[in-house]
């Protein structure tokens, strides 16, 4: 008899009341349920801080939203270049930093040092200040 070794266990629902059952499964078993972040895959959208936000330099953005799901759930990377501007949100936002160093400092508060390993939560009513010391990369979650 040959073992079979999973990579993983998730839960799936297995009808329509909702009930969920636990399936071994490999991954790429349910490619169709599973989306990986390859900027190679996708033509980033270029942006820069609207001009009413710019504080110094002339930071440059680049977004590989790789995802879009019901109930304004985003997905995706986002990098920009060295420069700093005055940043609000309206929605939540995980983050993870890929490479990269900025500092994020929200208005009475403290400067949070962010670099590569890093990940911060945004959350909606955020005020403050986004700042690129070196070219910073990040991927991201947002639900609006």
């Amino acid at each position: 008899m040959r073992a079979m070794f999973f990579n993983r266990i998730e839960w799936h629902p297995t009808d329509a009341s909702g009930e969920q059952t636990l399936i071994p499964f490999r991954y790429g078993a349910f490619m169709t349920h599973t989306l990986t972040f390859d900027p190679n895959s996708l033509e980033p959208e270029a942006g820069a801080p609207a001009e009413d936000r710019l504080i110094s330099g002339a930071p440059k953005f680049r977004t590989w939203n790789f995802e879009e799901a019901e109930g304004g759930i985003y997905a995706g990377i986002w990098e920009a270049t060295p420069g700093k501007w005055r940043i609000a949100y309206d929605e939540w936002e995980y983050f993870h930093v890929l490479s990269g160093i900025s500092i994020v400092t929200e208005d009475g508060g403290a400067a949070i040092h962010l670099k590569a390993g890093d990940s911060m939560i945004l959350r909606p009513g955020f005020k403050g200040t986004w700042e690129v010391i070196e070219t910073t990369r990040k991927d991201y979650v947002i639900r609006v």
